[in-house]
């Protein structure tokens, strides 16, 4: 059958707007045209940090390892671990003295940067004392005090991401298979 000369130009039209529409279709999703990289990093936004109301708790301190060169003890309030939707994961710390004397600090951490924060000190006074000019930092993993690093690697990093629930962090501090601190399993803090 021949086509009449009329109709061939409008045959040309609808496969070159089914053409360009495929190809633009096709470039929508390329992040050079569209201007959105998938791979590209996304801008870290914290969410806003309350100081705690409350002391921690002596009954839910656990202590966990830090490493053989501290002469310190480390203990995380269970019950103050807060894992944020901005991927902060947020927790009271009891730092302990060899003479005794023990300071408590509220910190968050970012496992995508591997940073810590201190947000606050706990005071004599009973009453929290905000950082002011408390701002990310780099963990230090070669220090004898590394114990963001040891919470970090041991309990609220999955590599570099956040673990999302309070439960697993818990679980994985427990003193008999904590490995932050890389230290033999059942390794008693309280000594």
């Amino acid at each position: 059958m021949h086509t009449p000369l009329f109709a061939r130009p409008r045959w040309f039209s609808y496969t070159g707007c089914i053409l360009v529409s495929a190809s633009l279709i096709g470039c929508y999703g390329d992040p050079m045209i569209s201007g959105v990289d998938p791979y590209a990093p996304t801008v870290f936004k914290e969410g806003n940090t309350a100081m705690p109301l409350v002391a921690p708790n002596p009954k839910t301190l656990l202590p966990f390892y830090v490493s053989e060169t501290t002469i310190f003890k480390f203990a995380i309030d269970t019950q103050s671990i807060l894992v944020g939707n901005d991927g902060v994961t947020r927790y009271m710390v009891q730092i302990t003295s060899p003479s005794g004397s023990k300071q408590t600090q509220y910190e968050g951490i970012r496992c995508d940067s591997y940073q810590a924060r201190l947000y606050g000190t706990y005071e004599a006074n009973s009453s929290w004392r905000e950082n002011p000019l408390g701002g990310w930092s780099a963990i230090k993993d070669n220090i004898p005090n590394r114990y963001q690093a040891a919470l970090a690697q041991g309990a609220i990093c999955n590599l570099s991401s956040q673990v999302k629930s309070v439960n697993t962090v818990i679980q994985s501090l427990n003193p008999n298979s904590f490995i932050g601190g890389n230290q033999v399993p059942g390794f008693n803090n309280s000594n």
